[in-house]
């Protein structure tokens, strides 16, 4: 673990704040930020008391945890309002939920006319710890984007209102997905902490995924 990363990391999602920027908030010079950002020096109790205030974190979160998970396949960090959309979900329990429930998603699509079909994903929660102890199941969310003009028979079309999430690109994810994928979800949420950010678990889809040979995170915010 390093100090001088966590701080990099805080900094830079705080807007890309610059090492100037940081130094005057704190009343230090810039060297001094510059020094404890290589791990030459390390802050007095008082700085890094307000370095927590600054950033939304502990002190463990500053000097205990390596916090930057971030990969060269993340990009485009960002807050969006994504429109609302028209979807059809399906979902799917099993030891190996996802590919069933993203196949099914698709299959909607192609026997309505969506020849481009755009599909989402979410992990769904709502298991008992049977299913999860003793037979080593999850469960997954997969969610057909109903194009406008298209109205399916015989499935139930649900609607979300035009929303903000915060949100990230991943390259490649599935070359890594077990520390790719939840690593992008830590960037977000150490995104939201940051910049004060509340994580909206009702009324919306909480968190979904893009699916495709690159993926968007989205987790959403207010």
């Amino acid at each position: 673990m390093s100090f001088g990363t966590n701080l990099q990391y805080l900094r830079q999602l705080s807007g890309n704040m610059t090492q100037e920027s940081l130094a005057e908030k704190l009343r230090v010079s810039r060297q001094t930020i510059s020094k404890w950002e290589v791990d030459a020096a390390i802050p007095e109790m008082e700085k890094a008391l307000e370095l927590c205030k600054i950033f939304n974190c502990s002190l463990d979160n500053l000097f205990r945890e390596d916090l930057d998970k971030r990969s060269d396949r993340y990009t485009n960090l960002r807050v969006e309002d994504v429109e609302g959309f028209r979807y059809v979900e399906y979902t799917v329990i099993s030891t190996n939920p996802e590919s069933d429930a993203i196949d099914r998603a698709y299959k909607f699509a192609k026997e309505n006319g969506d020849l481009n079909p755009k599909i989402i994903g979410w992990d769904f929660p709502k298991l008992s710890i049977e299913q999860i102890n003793v037979y080593n199941m999850h469960g997954y969310t997969a969610a057909w984007i109903v194009p406008q003009g298209i109205n399916p028979e015989g499935l139930t079309v649900k609607e979300q209102k035009t929303h903000r999430y915060v949100a990230i690109h991943i390259d490649s994810p599935f070359d890594n997905p077990f520390v790719t994928i939840p690593g992008a979800y830590g960037t977000l949420n150490d995104f939201m902490r940051t910049n004060g950010l509340v994580h909206v678990d009702s009324g919306v889809i909480p968190c979904f995924e893009t699916d495709g040979k690159s993926m968007d995170v989205y987790i959403a915010c207010r």
